[in-house]
């Protein structure tokens, strides 16, 4: 599903709701996002495409669209993106106001910090802030570890059976952050299975606004119903320690809302990070064994990583407030403004040669988790999972290399990645 869809089609069902009434138009059901709105999600392979480069040279804020009578704007330049990003006072994210009968809280739609304001998103991040900070994190160091291990075990036996070939999209690159969030969370192993298969195609805007609600309610619904399992019995992950901490400041709607908020942010983005990562470190194989000999070089490769690939293509839209000016062009109550990370993190102001993966460049700040105070509260999290990963990955598999003519990569998704990554542990023999 997409959240980009969820907001545009609940903002704009709002407003063709007022003015045409309440007679069922349900834009959860509109079958395509036009090409004008959705081009900026396309790449070509691992690099957004050249129009949005042409576009961010032009002018690094844009506007991109009209849609349904909103002035859709886009952001494509570094500070620019910056500036949207960390004014708290210009912009508003709440998407439930937009949301119309589908965003009552009698049928479990949850926004989330993503789409909450101040003072609920200060009252609430407040609560998961503390389960993120390093002290707490270091609990699941040794268990990453293990999963990681474990599960270059697994793709040692799959390749075994399978003339030395496997998939690393369901043997390494899903698995690793699956297991990771289910010890974050403290679910039991029984429910793992059921959590497991609500965590696909939750960002893929190819098919419009069809099924959006359906496939983000059932795993809140799940994890809701995990929340108040753990009320009278709270289990040792972050559910459990809310519960134990603030347990009279935190309803299940809410906590399940947090939680749900944690799976979505968590799963696909390290998945996509693991695959689109390993992939771009086949094609520069010295840097791949470079990172599993040389434990100097990770913290760099994988900050560069996360720049270059920008997995999370666009931040949560923000619907002005008030008229703001950002980079030259006033925008008002009514427009959307999004910001293009992708694009924002190759902006050729920060340096040269951003369009390449270079390990050479000096380490410096990117927009991969966002920025302000709406920035991936999990950020230090999945940089404790790339870090243990990637080196473990070309420590067991310094030969590792594609096993297809290509990569096929997704077309149309907020969160860009790939749906399969076939690979060959050790080099072909030759011919004789």
């Amino acid at each position: 599903m997409s959240r980009l869809t969820t907001y545009l089609t609940s903002r704009a069902r709002r407003l063709v709701l007022r003015r045409v009434g309440s007679n069922g138009i349900d834009l959860s059901q509109l079958d395509k996002v036009p090409d004008s709105l959705a081009w900026p999600l396309h790449r070509d392979g691992p690099d957004p495409v050249a129009r949005l480069g042409e576009l961010r040279e032009q002018s690094p804020v844009a506007q991109l669209t009209s849609f349904l009578g909103m002035k859709v704007w886009i952001v494509t330049g570094e500070a620019e993106a910056r500036q949207v990003l960390s004014d708290t006072t210009s912009y508003s994210t709440d998407i439930r106001p937009f949301m119309g009968l589908r965003g009552s809280t009698t049928d479990g739609d949850i926004g989330g910090l993503g789409f909450t304001d101040p003072p609920e998103h200060t009252r609430l991040r407040k609560l998961l802030t503390p389960e993120f900070t390093m002290r707490r994190l270091e609990r699941l160091r040794p268990r990453i570890a293990d999963i990681v291990e474990k599960q270059l075990d697994e793709i040692e036996r799959q390749a075994a059976a399978n003339d030395g070939v496997v998939d690393l999209v369901p043997s390494f690159a899903f698995p690793v952050p699956f297991l990771v969030i289910c010890e974050l969370l403290g679910l039991p192993d029984e429910d793992r299975e059921t959590f497991r298969q609500l965590g696909s195609a939750r960002f893929d805007v190819s098919y419009g606004g069809q099924g959006v609600f359906g496939a983000v309610s059932d795993s809140r619904k799940f994890l809701m119903e995990a929340t108040r399992k753990q009320r009278d019995n709270p289990g040792d992950g972050l559910i459990g320690q809310i519960i134990r901490e603030h347990g009279d400041e935190i309803n299940d709607f809410d906590l399940g809302g947090l939680a749900d908020g944690v799976f979505t942010g968590g799963l696909e983005t390290s998945a996509s990070m693991l695959a689109l990562g390993t992939a771009v470190l086949m094609d520069h194989p010295e840097d791949f064994r470079r990172v599993g000999t040389d434990p100097a070089v990770v913290d760099r490769t994988v900050e560069e990583l996360l720049r270059y690939l920008t997995v999370v293509q666009i931040a949560f839209p923000r619907f002005p407030k008030t008229e703001v000016e950002v980079g030259g062009h006033k925008v008002s109550p009514g427009d959307v403004v999004i910001c293009q990370l992708a694009g924002a993190n190759r902006d050729p102001r920060l340096g040269d040669r951003m369009e390449a993966f270079d390990l050479s460049r000096p380490v410096a700040s990117h927009l991969a988790f966002g920025h302000g105070f709406h920035r991936c509260v999990g950020a230090e999290l999945a940089r404790m999972e790339l870090r243990t990963a990637f080196p473990a990955l070309a420590r067991r598999f310094p030969d590792l290399s594609l096993a297809a003519d290509h990569v096929d990569y997704r077309q149309m998704s907020i969160v860009y990645g790939v749906d399969a990554l076939p690979v060959r542990l050790q080099p072909e023999p030759a011919l004789r």
